[in-house]
């Protein structure tokens, strides 16, 4: 089978999105530490001191470390289907739909945070990655 690298879009997109969001979280994070005057102490709890930072600027930190998460099943996926030379049709369509959903969470996440419309997007984009998923499945094994 040849290699299909046009899936490869959409997972560099979501690359990008991940190093936007890990940028977002220090341009806010840093600032709202120095107005604080905080003294970060490796001693407390993990995330005790964050925790005390306002809500708008742990927003950022919270949505980078999703898109650690789940995240990582769509790039095994993708890189599957590329491998497996499927990385075209309706599995780039559906890649982009991923990506679409997952950087309407971000900003809704990192602007406004409403969890029931973050919610609505989280599952959303778990059924299109829940697709994929079989999807590659079903060449792998059929």
């Amino acid at each position: 089978m040849p290699v299909s690298t046009e899936i490869l879009a959409p997972v560099t997109a979501l690359l990008l999105l991940s190093c936007v969001m890990w940028a977002w979280m220090y341009i806010t994070r840093i600032p709202a530490v120095k107005a604080a005057g905080m003294n970060l102490d490796p001693n407390l709890p993990k995330g005790q001191q964050m925790s005390e930072l306002p809500a708008k600027v742990r927003w950022k930190a919270d949505n980078y470390n999703h898109l650690l998460e789940q995240p990582t099943m769509f790039y095994a996926v993708a890189l599957t289907l590329a491998l497996l030379g499927a990385g075209e049709g309706l599995n780039v369509t559906l890649a982009w739909c991923y990506v679409g959903l997952r950087v309407a969470h971000s900003l809704q996440q990192t602007l406004w945070n409403k969890i029931e419309v973050r919610f609505v997007l989280f599952f959303l984009s778990s059924l299109v990655l829940i697709a994929l998923v079989l999807r590659a499945a079903m060449l792998v094994w059929l």
